[in-house]
């Protein structure tokens, strides 16, 4: 049984030009003409070299196969091989089918912020490989490459541009006077959001959101739009099909707004995606926006959608972030109730033919705690925030505007995220930590899975001490002897987890209702369990995923289980009747009117 995740249709050359001049007359009224005509000629130059590198247009968007991994270019080392050489060889051995794809952070010439406050967006950071190691991988994986298109390190070639006064950067940043009322502007860091910087016109204050190393750029200015999308061309050039739009929600800048999903914004990546279904329709365009979820999912652009009939397709992003789900998820297990999570999953709304969420528990950046507003009280966040502390892990904070902070991030391991709940450390870590994964895996959605939880990373607190940067408490570098070792010992649990997920991930890849659009409910059930359905399909399959998210044996009082017939995913066999369902176990059960089962 499939599910028809159908492309968009391709826009024709007369399409792509009256959708573009709406955009960019939106953008840039005044020079409309102008920078259609730039932005002609650069579509031009790369149609030939795009068909040919992309072929035919896929026949869907994405299926229950895909499967993605998130790492490092250098998360892996060995001896002086180059580490995407490392990476690739990798994947070839422990992983070969496993993953359908895989998101390389920042693999660029870089200053700070392990790879995104970045030198040179055209080239791969020497010390990682070259194009050649990045098209190895696209070839036999979904590659996804980040656009850090927010901002760019002092260190690049634009940035000394401005520096000197000359083109194309010296109109490439936001100068801004000091004494600007800019309290409004949403911060998610404590830093200043004005830098100053000393230039040939004396001192300037530059517009930083994030870190006096990474300076914004000026979108207002639409030579920076048009650099950007022939960046975005050459990506998909090298390979790519999915482009992760990294802190794009702060790109619009506006003074006397809050500076943050402005629709000048969502102009911006509407007109990203229309390119890309003009010239390499099937590429997905994914946003990273780490704030509450109504905020996140505008990425879709669903009130456009509501607007436009039932037959209508999304012009904005494919994928966002499901960004509530690792800081959420986090809650139930350290506090044994599922209820709120449960309520969290029932109001997710039901998503039109191409939208879908990117589920994952961990990624390179710490855990966002904005997504929990409206979800948890502050005494329930702040007794997060505690027991995270506790089991080694640091609070990342933001600044308001009344000089106040609140917690950003939490910044921690996922594996020591699940030490122990709120009563202490206890022996259930490995058991309750890989719940957490197969929770996720079990949700409506492509599952994203971090190097560090494949492998059962601890807290890297030598990172953090060595760099002076929190968020390197979970990125380590494993020198790949070292993990192999630990893969192939018996009793560790990097091998107990390793081989663990990636069973669960070949199971999952076979079962149709695991496909990112078939239907996902909530059903009723004891607080101590979280019982999510996927389906029916067409042909009235349907999957119970059933999580004990306690340490404690529950009853198992499921309605849906007094049907007879089920088939047990993970045991490959009937479903025998049982009563109760151990310290934080899952079931993968399915049912399939049109299926006789095999004998028990």
């Amino acid at each position: 049984m499939s599910i028809d995740a159908s492309v968009s249709p391709q826009p024709t050359r007369e399409q792509f030009e009256q959708r573009a001049s709406e955009l960019i007359e939106m953008l840039y009224s005044q020079r409309r003409d102008e920078v259609m005509r730039r932005l002609g000629r650069l579509i031009d130059a790369h149609r030939s070299d795009l068909a040919h590198c992309h072929g035919a247009e896929p026949a869907s968007l994405w299926s229950q196969a895909d499967q993605w991994l998130i790492v490092y270019g250098d998360s892996l080392l060995e001896d002086q091989r180059p580490p995407l050489a490392v990476l690739h060889e990798f994947l070839q051995n422990r992983l070969e089918e496993v993953f359908s794809g895989v998101h390389v952070l920042p693999f660029f010439p870089w200053s700070s912020d392990d790879g995104f406050s970045v030198i040179h967006y055209r080239e791969v950071n020497p010390a990682l490989g070259d194009w050649q190691d990045i098209r190895r991988l696209a070839e036999h994986h979904d590659l996804m490459v980040d656009m850090v298109l927010n901002h760019a390190s002092r260190e690049s070639l634009w940035f000394a541009d401005y520096l000197g006064g000359n083109l194309p950067g010296r109109d490439f940043f936001i100068e801004m006077d000091p004494d600007t009322d800019l309290t409004d502007v949403v911060r998610p860091r404590s830093s200043p959001l004005l830098v100053p910087v000393s230039t040939r016109r004396g001192i300037r204050h530059l517009w930083a959101t994030f870190s006096e190393d990474q300076i914004d750029f000026n979108f207002a200015n639409p030579d920076v739009l048009l650099e950007f999308i022939g960046i975005l061309l050459f990506y998909l050039e090298q390979g790519a099909r999915i482009i992760r739009l990294d802190a794009i929600a702060y790109l619009w800048k506006r003074p006397g707004t809050r500076c943050i999903h402005l629709p000048e914004t969502h102009a911006v990546v509407r007109l990203l995606r229309l390119v890309v279904d003009h010239l390499a329709p099937g590429t997905l365009i994914i946003t990273e926006t780490n704030v509450p979820h109504a905020e996140n999912i505008s990425y879709f652009g669903l009130e456009r959608l509501s607007q436009d009939g039932p037959d209508a397709h999304t012009d904005e992003a494919h994928l966002v972030y499901q960004f509530t789900l690792p800081p959420l998820l986090l809650h139930t297990l350290t506090s044994g109730e599922a209820g709120t999570l449960a309520c969290w999953l029932d109001s997710l709304p039901e998503l039109p033919t191409g939208c879908s969420y990117l589920n994952f528990t961990a990624s390179h950046d710490g855990i966002g705690v904005r997504p929990l507003e409206g979800w948890l009280a502050a005494h329930e966040i702040d007794a997060l925030m505690t027991l995270m502390q506790r089991f080694g892990g640091f609070i990342s904070m933001r600044s308001h505007a009344d000089g106040s902070d609140s917690p950003y991030e939490i910044n921690i391991s996922w594996f020591d995220a699940m030490s122990g709940t709120r009563k202490g450390p206890d022996p259930w870590q490995v058991e309750r930590f890989l719940l957490s994964q197969h929770l996720m895996l079990a949700l409506q959605g492509i599952p994203a899975i971090y190097l560090h939880c494949l492998t059962a990373t601890q807290n890297d607190q030598d990172g953090v001490e060595h760099s002076g940067q929190l968020r390197a408490i979970n990125r380590k570098r494993w020198q790949r002897r070292e993990l192999e070792e630990l893969l192939d010992s018996r009793h560790t649990p990097t091998r107990e987890v390793f081989h663990a997920l990636t069973r669960r991930l070949a199971i999952r890849r076979e079962e149709p209702c695991f496909h990112p659009d078939a239907k996902q409910s909530v059903i009723a059930s004891a607080p101590e369990l979280l019982v999510i359905q996927r389906g029916p399909l067409a042909n009235g399959r349907r999957l119970l995923a059933i999580h004990n998210i306690t340490d404690r044996r529950q009853a198992l009082q499921v309605a849906e289980l007094e049907v007879a017939g089920w088939w047990d995913c993970i045991e490959g066999c009937v479903w025998q009747r049982q009563d109760s369902l151990g310290p934080y176990r899952t079931l993968w059960l399915v049912f399939d009117p049109q299926e006789p089962q095999p004998e028990a």
